[in-house]
């Protein structure tokens, strides 16, 4: 088709567009609702693997995790369920007999309101021994860390998280030297941790595992243990060894040595199937906007049917009509699509603020293309009608 042709339908369309334009608006709205809410959908699911991912590389590119269960790769579920094993200090001691392990860090969180004199809140209590700070890089914005000995003698002591510290007593530093009630504990504040950037730390209150023990870990048991390897080369040689030394005293299905790597991996893996469900759902707006354009392009086909009989008359070809109707539905559908990345890019921008949503390439594509598509194909079937019309019954249609 010649570039003079082209220009021509698009200037029709233009034209057509601007005689009804409330009709126009409302065509395009049901793409652009559909268009907003695959793109949504895809950042949303990119915000929350971006999340999981920042959660696991601020705790250090060494990290080991001994998870109970199949952990984070597959099998019977999640960590923790029936079936996985329940570690204790025996476990911890026995780890430590590794070579190449820098840091051993049994872990025990626990969920919980956190009182103060005049608030309540729900924080979340991670018991641990005093190398938790150096593993995850945690040092005191005011106050000291607690210490070893702290460990041993079960204090009651804690470090609050940046952000748990300031919701608590708005200016962080004023949790120095306060005292909290914690499940009928009452811990003394005496370090404010600095702002490290991962919500589920900066909202903790980290305490000695030791303390835990008693009416809120009656058990005496760990979510799990983190290890710090020296060095990357040391990894795999790490990992072996504490499956053999854990394969002492479990069955092989009741724990799992994962590296951040793997835990990562399975993460991506997990959020490509995510996303394909996303998608899937969000297609379901998309369709029912393809079939408000398809609806209105019949209604116009019969509102224009004396205008295709004189086009026909004075020469047009069932091709041009054919192309006339396909490029009206095609802009309807695109221009919806258009405004809907446009929105969604806006409320992508202000979100990313609080949680880190993005867009991508992929999801760029995808609506432009998908809105482009679904034009072309709801409107040739009404754009087909217009083009099999026949000329005398066009014209004398009322």
């Amino acid at each position: 088709m010649k570039l003079q042709g082209v220009s021509t339908l698009f200037t029709s369309s233009f034209a057509d567009f601007k005689r009804d334009k409330v009709r126009t608006a409302l065509t395009s709205l049901g793409i652009m609702i559909g268009v907003l809410s695959v793109v949504l959908l895809i950042a949303l699911g990119l915000g929350l693997k971006n999340y999981i991912q920042n959660q696991f590389e601020s705790l250090g590119a060494n990290l080991v995790m001994i998870l109970p269960g199949s952990g984070f790769s597959g099998g019977r579920g999640p960590a923790g369920l029936a079936g996985g094993a329940e570690f204790d200090e025996k476990d911890v001691r026995s780890v430590e007999k590794v070579p190449n392990i820098k840091y051993v860090v049994p872990v025990y969180i626990h969920s919980s309101v956190i009182t103060t004199a005049d608030k309540e809140i729900s924080g979340s209590i991670m018991g641990a021994n005093e190398e938790i700070f150096s593993l995850i890089n945690i040092d005191v914005q005011t106050g000291e860390l607690w210490k070893k000995t702290d460990v041993e003698k079960k204090a009651k002591v804690a470090v609050l998280g940046n952000t748990l510290a300031q919701d608590l007593y708005g200016n962080p530093s004023d949790a120095l030297g306060k005292t909290i009630r914690v499940g009928g504990m009452r811990i003394k504040v005496i370090g404010i941790a600095n702002k490290i950037g991962n919500q589920e730390r900066d909202g903790a209150a980290f305490i000695p595992y030791t303390t835990t023990f008693g009416s809120m870990n009656p058990k005496k048991t760990f979510f799990a243990i983190y290890l710090g390897i020296a060095d990357k080369e040391s990894v795999t040689t790490v990992k072996s060894e504490v499956e053999k030394t854990l394969l002492k005293r479990y069955d092989k299905d009741r724990f799992s040595v994962t590296e951040q790597s793997e835990i990562l991996s399975t993460v991506d893996q997990i959020f490509g199937i995510l996303n394909i469900f996303l998608v899937a759902i969000g297609s379901i707006s998309l369709m029912v906007g393809g079939i408000g354009i398809m609806n209105i392009m019949y209604a116009t086909v019969t509102e224009r049917t004396r205008e295709v009989g004189i086009r026909r008359a004075l020469g047009a070809t069932t091709r041009d009509i054919l192309l006339q109707f396909l490029t009206e539905s095609t802009m309807l559908s695109l221009f919806g699509g258009i405004v809907g990345l446009i929105v969604a890019w806006i409320i992508v921008l202000i979100v990313r603020n609080w949680f880190p949503v993005a867009l991508n390439l992929f999801a760029v594509i995808l609506a432009i293309g998908v809105s482009s598509g679904i034009g072309i194909f709801f409107g040739v079937f009404p754009a087909k009608k217009a083009a099999d019309l026949s000329p005398m019954e066009a014209i004398r249609y009322e």
